[in-house]
């Protein structure tokens, strides 16, 4: 809970002392402070003490000044080198030690609060009694209200300790109860303040003081409001600025110096510290005239805070800041329980060295606000990079189109949401992944002992029957596909380069749905909301699933990396205050695929750059590299997914908001559609990445693995059915009667078969059986032949219609009167009732030979 949607309370003026004291009784007060002996000696007639001692003792009587929250510094890589990337506190504060604080400042928070602050022992009794006069009379001015400095700590000491609390409604209760003007609550002040005073040196206290205090706008502790308000150190701070600082703390939200409408407010109690300043002969009459005479707008340079990852360092790298700040709150080095991690990093100190690469990430942010800007105002249009190094899971980019702004209202150029990431780090809930997803499912082939040149189904058709979990599941599902025309068979190896639906279809229904699944969890997969768990309907397999990008890059190393999965890490190291080395996220890897798979399906994806879908994303480089791209049914999520051996890269851009706007259809100014641009902008993002991460090639797949447990399908032309369906079952295929069609050779035998003889198909499969009617007869070649010998080689082909054309062609002299073309042409099966007509070759001026017949 943030100290500016609580502190209204804080406005409350401090003189309600004033309503504390009438209550109880200024002589009543008076005898309990006797008593316990904050002051000398006070003789007051009358005074009964029995009855308030006891409430006095049930009291807590010691309170911690602590270690406020330190500077915490995250850092990450430029030019090979460990660079600063941002400072992060809990709250925007700086903490100083006592000879850093200007005396000015110090000054100002005597003067203007507590005059007495050296000689009292907590709590000021000349201080209280003039506010309890001032009660009877009335009420005072804010200059009576009887808290000194070492209250107002033990005031804001309570309140830092509510804010640490777990939860919001925790958190409301203790800050309000810290806040509250009533009798239990300022004796509980009075003698924590009591005992604040016991254990620490006034200097302690002081600076204790003017550390944590809040002065508005999220400003917390002296030099963090003097750097705020005044663009400099609280070291050399001028009267009026100083008396400013002072002059917000009782009333930072109607006081503060973040907007001109708070300047007179501010200045009033300005000016009062100053009179106390001048008073205690802290100013000359020269200073206190300038400063009296001073306005805000003379001095105030509001600036803001370089804290935090809104001010991290680097073309776009505040997502991945926030991102890593949240990895290592979670970290074990921090603490053992989450209560633990939270405190420590709170309290600060500590080096994180993270795995980002300025160099790229910036790249990679140009190259999205050029292809996919964040002005675009038609549509809700979201993009990322993410960059991962295949070896190790360092997470070495995370860049995205939106400016990082976590306010309540964000300009529409800006998010708080991290499109990268999984909803606990960033608040997305990922998208459909599209046609990515179709690698779990080519991989889970592989595994199955299927290979690439094995010819699947890829006219889209309605399957009936799939395996769930072992078991039958008869959901009726049959995708189109995303080019139209794109029927007919297809190896898997051109399926997948061509990212053939209805292929990918009839390829996860020889296999078991629970294992596609299976299989893309092994490699990490998971839906962004982690809540929610993969699903594994059939059409699950087309990228149904919502998956953060960087999910996706992560999987995809897996292939690039033989076959061993690394979980995506983004610390290095994490060194505490003391200096000492803390280590940083383990690398966690492990070997989730055969090698000969990976390097198979490498193999496979490197078709969709060379011939596919990705065509366009090799870079000059000529690093061996691969791919998959990705397209949802309406086009509002568009995805291209791959890499070399070192780095994978998954490039994203769709509907963040959960729009169906077809990115297919608009245009971003850089040239093409959005979706049409993916090949040349991934090719962009991975060129530096290449000249800092050089590829290999990738290993070669063995022939088995290509083939895999497939069989050819057998020559069947000529032969009867009854041969036909002997020869299928024997084969292990599946015998499909696909009818008699016009043809030559004799009725009934076979003239063809789907697929083809020769192709490769899984056992099970099925064969279609084409038969002729006999009708047709094939054109023999008869070029170069006599008429006569033509004559009867067509005759033969069973074609009772020759004729000779009456024109010839030019001869050479010694091929006169021989065929020189046929019509129909050679090899055409056509009706033995259609007329063939030969032509002959003539003289050398193509006129008619003599003694041709």
């Amino acid at each position: 809970m943030s100290a500016q949607k609580t502190s209204a309370s804080r406005t409350k003026p401090v003189s309600a002392v004033g309503a504390f004291v009438g209550f109880v009784g200024f002589s009543v007060l008076a005898g309990l402070l006797v008593t316990i002996g904050v002051t000398p000696a006070i003789a007051v007639a009358g005074v009964t003490t029995t009855s308030t001692i006891g409430v006095f003792e049930s009291l807590p009587e010691y309170i911690e000044i602590g270690d406020l929250p330190q500077r915490n510094e995250v850092l990450a890589y430029q030019g090979g080198q460990s660079v600063h990337l941002a400072t992060v506190y809990d709250q925007n504060r700086q903490e100083l030690k006592f000879d850093q604080i200007s005396d000015q400042l110090k000054n100002a928070a005597i003067d203007g609060e507590d005059k007495r602050f050296y000689d009292h022992g907590g709590v000021d009794m000349t201080s209280l009694v003039r506010a309890g006069v001032g009660s009877l009379a009335g009420g005072l001015g804010e200059s009576g209200g009887g808290s000194t400095l070492t209250m107002q700590l033990v005031r804001n000491i309570k309140m830092q300790q509510a804010l640490e609390l777990p939860t919001q409604e925790e958190r409301t209760k203790a800050y309000n109860d810290a806040v509250e003007q009533t009798i239990p609550r300022k004796l509980e002040e009075m003698k924590l303040a009591i005992g604040l005073a016991k254990k620490y040196s006034h200097q302690t206290i002081l600076t204790g003081y003017l550390n944590i205090a809040y002065f508005g706008d999220q400003t917390y502790g002296v030099q963090a409001a003097a750097q705020h308000y005044f663009n400099k150190n609280a070291t050399d701070l001028t009267p009026q600025e100083a008396a400013s600082i002072l002059a917000i703390v009782q009333s930072p939200n109607t006081r503060n110096l973040s907007d001109p409408k708070y300047y007179d407010a501010n200045v009033a109690r300005r000016d009062v510290i100053l009179k106390s300043m001048y008073a205690q002969k802290h100013l000359t009459k020269e200073q206190y005239d300038a400063a009296i005479a001073s306005k805000p707008a003379d001095y105030v340079h509001l600036t803001a805070p370089n804290q935090g990852c809104q001010s991290a360092a680097g073309n776009g790298s505040q997502f991945f800041c926030d991102y890593a700040i949240k990895v290592v709150k979670q970290m074990s080095q921090l603490g053992g329980t989450q209560k633990e991690r939270d405190a420590a990093w709170r309290n600060g100190g500590y080096t994180i060295q993270t795995t980002l690469n300025l160099d790229l990430n910036s790249q990679q942010k140009d190259l999205l606000n050029t292809y996919d800007p964040n002005t675009e105002a038609r549509f809700q249009l979201g993009a990322t990079f993410n960059s991962v190094e295949a070896a190790t899971g360092r997470i070495l980019t995370m860049a995205q189109n939106k400016d990082y702004d976590q306010s309540i209202q964000s300009p529409s150029t800006a998010t708080s949401l991290n499109f990268s990431a999984d909803k606990e780090y960033g608040g997305s809930s990922g998208f459909q992944t599209g046609s990515t997803y179709k690698l779990f499912t080519l991989l889970d082939w592989l595994k199955d002992g299927h290979g690439l040149n094995e010819t699947v189904n890829g006219t889209p058709h309605i399957i009936n029957r799939w395996t769930h979990c072992g078991s039958p599941d008869y959901t009726a599902y049959g995708p189109k596909n995303d080019s139209a025309g794109e029927n007919g068979n297809f190896t898997v190896a051109r399926a997948t380069a061509l990212s053939v639906n209805a292929a990918f279809a009839s390829m996860a229904a020889k296999l078991d749905l629970c294992d596609i699944k299976q299989t893309a969890q092994d490699l990490g997969v998971h839906s962004a909301d982690e809540k929610t768990e993969l699903n594994s309907y059939p059409s699950s397999i087309l990228g149904t699933n919502t998956i953060a990008p960087m999910t996706m890059a992560s999987a995809y190393a897996t292939i690039a990396n033989n076959g061993t999965y690394c979980k995506p890490i983004a610390i290095d190291n994490v060194t505490n205050a003391e200096g000492k080395s803390l280590g940083g996220q383990p690398k966690e890897c492990k070997q989730v695929l055969d090698p000969s798979v990976a390097a198979t399906a490498a193999y496979a994806l490197q078709g969709t750059i060379k011939y596919g879908t990705a065509v366009g994303a090799q870079t000059a480089d000529g690093t061996p590299m691969f791919a998959k791209t990705g397209t949802t049914d309406d086009a509002d999520q568009i995805w291209l997914v791959g890499g070399s051996s070192k780095v994978a890269t998954a490039y994203w851009q769709g509907n963040w908001d959960g729009g169906k706007t077809n990115l297919r259809h608009y245009y971003s100014g850089a040239g093409g559609s959005y979706a049409s641009a993916r090949a040349s902008v991934w090719r962009q993002a991975m060129t530096p990445i290449n000249q800092y991460f050089p590829g290999e090639a990738f290993p070669t797949p063995s022939q088995s693995a290509i083939r895999g447990n497939s069989i050819a399908v057998p020559d069947l032309a000529g032969k009867t059915t009854d041969e036909a369906r002997s020869l299928i079952a024997n084969a292990g295929f599946t015998y499909v009667d696909g009818g008699t069609q016009p043809g030559g050779g004799t009725a009934g035998t076979v003239s063809s078969t789907s697929p083809g003889s020769g192709s490769l198909l899984s056992k099970g499969s099925t064969v279609t059986v084409y038969t002729t009617d006999g009708s047709q007869a094939t054109v023999p070649e008869v070029t170069g032949k006599s008429v006569g010998d033509a004559r009867s080689a067509i005759n033969g082909a069973g074609f009772g219609n020759v004729a000779v054309a009456g024109d010839f062609e030019n001869g050479d002299g010694k091929n006169q009167c021989t065929v020189a073309s046929i019509d129909p042409a050679a090899g055409t099966a056509t009706s033995k009732d259609t007329a063939v007509t030969v032509k002959l070759y003539g003289d050398k001026d193509g006129k008619a030979p003599k003694g041709c017949k």
